[in-house]
């Protein structure tokens, strides 16, 4: 029985993997059709733009797309309908998902200093889907999870396991390889170089990246979590400069960095308050109007989907979101009815003024139980969800941090709240030559945010800027 499934799993792989490389023209290794690529990327989009929002402008949207479009038509797969977006996410990141759809985050764009440098991500990401390595990692974790499926048939120890090896396998090929990353680089370098950009600024950026790779803040991964750094990359890519530059007898461009920094001055920079904040043990939102207090110590994940709230040993979770239901009855009923549970306790209450009705509930299966604490409130005509999970042998320890942070939440009134403005990227002129240092402390700069301006600017502390130079700054 082994032998013959092992023979089948072998003519299967040998049937699928019959796909060829748009840029080789061999064969290679795919258990994804390109008509499958490009429905899992139609729909997997509209889940993209729920979980982190688009960044509205129009202009700029429809600016980077341009560029899109013609890095699009040199590669090699100018026919493939491509989709170019901005979401609103002020990590440093951009993506490719299979079938043609690529995203910048609002931070990438804030941080680079040249339609070269996005010229050069631009090309580096439709490489990916050019040679198709997304559909490339989804078929080796197809591929791995049907073999812990197969051992699972002959184990039964192994196959009480199969559930979560088969998450972590997942997890595993979640973001590209360091070839793949190389070979998207050589792409990126040559589709830039024959629309006439310079590459080597695309290298100067990931010098960029480099020194940005300690940051985090937000669920959307920075770019070297997903784009692993290959050895030598700067270099490398400035060699790939030179060689393309020969190949396709180089017609530079007409671009500057001012014109860059003209299209992106007022772009909002880091966290968008009107989003929802943190601040003083509080989760403040101006736009909805309300507010509840944190757990001390516990980490905060705040997207437009959702909030999520970790326990510093990640042994406990508060969820909050919008319920999709007209009332928290309807909201309460929605969620017993998605998860078999026991319920241990239904109050219909008034929190503040609020309808709202709590719930206490375990979960239980053969190899664990949990206990949830969920409260339903109405404000405003949207139900509010809050969510609290944690081992049942817990529960007495995490319920008052639940109860607390669910029965704190109230409405907000204070103008100081209600009116907070997101910073943005501000085009300042620098008065006089000097160092980048000299020249921020002159623009009223100091401390810390020297460092955070260098970095937002592509230079050192010491690099030397003329009289007339554009900087970039932050301000509301």
């Amino acid at each position: 029985m082994q032998r013959k499934i092992i023979h089948l799993l072998a003519v299967l792989t040998l049937t699928l993997s019959c796909s060829r490389d748009y840029v080789t023209g061999k064969r290679t290794f795919n258990l994804i059709t390109e008509d499958q690529e490009v429905a899992m990327g139609r729909e997997a989009d509209p889940q993209i733009l729920a979980e982190y929002g688009v960044y509205e402008d129009e202009q700029l949207t429809a600016w980077l797309a341009g560029i899109g479009e013609e890095i699009a038509r040199v590669s090699h797969r100018p026919n493939l309908k491509y989709t170019f977006r901005i979401v609103d996410s002020p990590v440093v990141n951009a993506f490719a998902l299979p079938g043609g759809w690529v995203y910048f985050t609002r931070g990438i764009l804030a941080h680079f200093n040249s339609e070269d440098e996005l010229a050069g991500v631009l090309g580096h990401e439709v490489g990916h889907i050019v040679a198709r390595h997304g559909a490339e990692q989804l078929s080796r974790t197809q591929l791995a999870m049907l073999g812990i499926n197969l051992g699972s048939l002959f184990s039964e120890r192994f196959s009480r396991f199969s559930g979560l090896a088969e998450t972590t396998v997942s997890l595993l090929f979640l973001k590209f390889s360091r070839d793949q990353e190389s070979e998207s680089d050589v792409l990126g370098v040559e589709y830039a170089t024959r629309l006439g950009y310079d590459a080597h600024k695309m290298a100067n950026f990931f010098h960029t990246i480099a020194r940005l790779s300690q940051k985090s803040g937000s669920s959307l991964p920075g770019f070297l979590s997903t784009h692993p750094n290959p050895e030598n990359r700067e270099e490398r890519v400035h060699q790939l400069a030179e060689e393309w530059r020969q190949k396709v007898a180089f017609q530079p461009r007409k671009t500057s960095r001012e014109a860059y920094l003209r299209r992106i001055n007022g772009i909002i920079y880091g966290q968008d308050p009107r989003q929802g904040f943190v601040e003083n043990g509080m989760f403040y939102h101006p736009v909805m109007r309300f507010k509840f207090p944190l757990p001390q110590g516990w980490s905060v994940n705040n997207t437009p989907r959702m909030v999520q709230i970790v326990s510093p040993q990640q042994d406990a979770v508060i969820q909050f979101q919008l319920a999709d239901a007209a009332t928290p009855d309807e909201a309460a009923d929605a969620f017993l009815a998605s998860t078999r549970q026991t319920v241990i306790s239904r109050d219909d209450r008034r929190l503040r003024g609020f309808p709202a009705v709590s719930l206490e509930t375990k979960i239980s299966s053969e190899t664990e139980s949990l206990r949830v604490q969920a409260w339903f409130i109405q404000k405003d005509n949207r139900v509010f969800a809050f969510y609290g999970f944690c081992a049942s042998e817990n529960y007495k320890k995490f319920q008052p941090q639940f109860t607390r942070t669910m029965r704190g939440f109230n409405r907000e009134t204070n103008p100081s709240v209600l009116n907070r403005k997101p910073k943005r990227v501000r085009i300042r002129t620098v008065p006089a030559q000097g160092s980048f240092e000299s020249v921020m402390r002159r623009l009223g700069v100091r401390g810390k945010a020297i460092d955070e301006l260098a970095l937002l600017n592509g230079v050192e502390r010491d690099t030397v800027l003329k009289k007339g130079d554009l900087v970039k700054t932050i301000s509301e």
